[in-house]
């Protein structure tokens, strides 16, 4: 598939200074890429090499002016980080939703209605009266339940399961192994110490414009709903429990585990390998940093936290900075004590 550099520009909004009848065919790093390649520069430290680069175009920003001769052409753009992004975006859903067609050996359910556009991998499942929309793309080994219904342009790779009565909105992407509906850890203790399964009969909403990362896995709710709202991006390897809330465009690095009925706002960010305890509630824009554990509600928007338990985190710093002069606070002490027994 080859693009035109003006076209490129013209997607992005930007203006070409150089040839922009050149033919763009993949993307590559300013230093490595050779023909047919775009690049970018948005980090000046890597300036030298747009002079020597041997790709056809350069992404740069409004303001950038060389100061030597450069041989591919340059996309002039608002923010060539931003612009570069927004072109992989595209490069991606381009290449990912070539793919059309149905593989055999799948199984599609009679009663199932798939929109136009589809692509059905070898060894796919789709369960009873399962609505999918258009231009969805379902990777060999997927496994969706009955009931479950998908928005368009929704990508679900290798080995992603969708347990039954599931919604998934439009332009939603879930990494292979991702698990969504699975049962909630619900278990009830008896009097003679064993366990009794509460059974979990809601399900998992996924709005539209939801990214789910490599086997991380949503439970379904006890009663109602388990909610990832519009926007929200989950790292791999996550957890999320039954009956919680991620809000929108709330992101979560790889490793965080989210109790039960615990709700984290809008425009949230939690590092990897954060914990949040059930049936709390983290205000809009959150910021918690890895490993901190959180085991009350966060109430103030705007808040940044860290540590286990996790506290502000200009007084983390501070108790930190405490933290690693405790060693010489000992052996003062230690002194003084000799010094105080020598005395008397």
């Amino acid at each position: 598939m080859e693009i035109s550099v003006k076209q490129i520009a013209q997607i992005l909004g930007g203006r070409v200074v150089g040839d922009d009848s050149a033919m763009i065919n993949t993307v590559a790093k300013i230093q490595e890429g050779g023909q047919g390649a775009i690049s970018f520069l948005a980090n000046m430290k890597y300036e030298e090499f747009i002079y020597t680069t041997e790709v056809s175009a350069v992404l740069v920003s409004e303001g950038f002016e060389p100061k030597k001769e450069v041989k591919a052409a340059l996309i002039y753009t608002e923010d060539a980080y931003s612009a570069f992004t927004a072109l992989l975006t595209e490069y991606q859903r381009m290449m990912s939703f070539r793919k059309q067609g149905r593989e055999q050996p799948s199984f599609i359910h009679d009663s199932a209605q798939v929109g136009e556009g589809e692509y059905i991998g070898a060894f796919a499942y789709i369960g009873e009266n399962v609505k999918i929309g258009s231009n969805v793309k379902i990777y060999p080994h997927v496994y969706i339940g009955d009931n479950v219904e998908i928005g368009d342009n929704v990508i679900l790779y290798a080995g992603v399961k969708v347990y039954a009565d599931c919604k998934i909105g439009s332009y939603c992407t879930l990494q292979g192994g991702a698990v969504i509906g699975s049962d909630g850890f619900g278990f009830a203790p008896q009097s003679d110490g064993t366990y009794k399964t509460i059974p979990q009969i809601g399900n998992v909403i996924l709005e539209d414009h939801v990214d789910i990362g490599a086997n991380t896995v949503v439970d379904c709710a006890t009663m109602g709903s388990t909610v990832i709202k519009q926007g929200a991006k989950l790292d791999n390897l996550i957890q999320v429990a039954h009956n919680a809330v991620v809000g929108k465009n709330t992101v979560i690095a790889s490793q965080a585990g989210i109790s039960g009925s615990t709700e984290v706002g809008d425009n949230c960010m939690l590092g990897g390998q954060v914990g949040l305890a059930g049936h709390i509630k983290v205000a809009d824009r959150t910021m918690i940093a890895a490993q901190s554990g959180i085991a009350q509600s966060v109430k103030e928007p705007g808040t940044k936290i860290m540590g286990s338990p996790a506290i502000p985190s200009g007084e983390h710093i501070k108790a930190f900075m405490v933290y690693r002069k405790l060693p010489d606070l000992q052996r003062k002490v230690a002194e003084l004590e000799r010094k105080l027994l020598a005395d008397s």
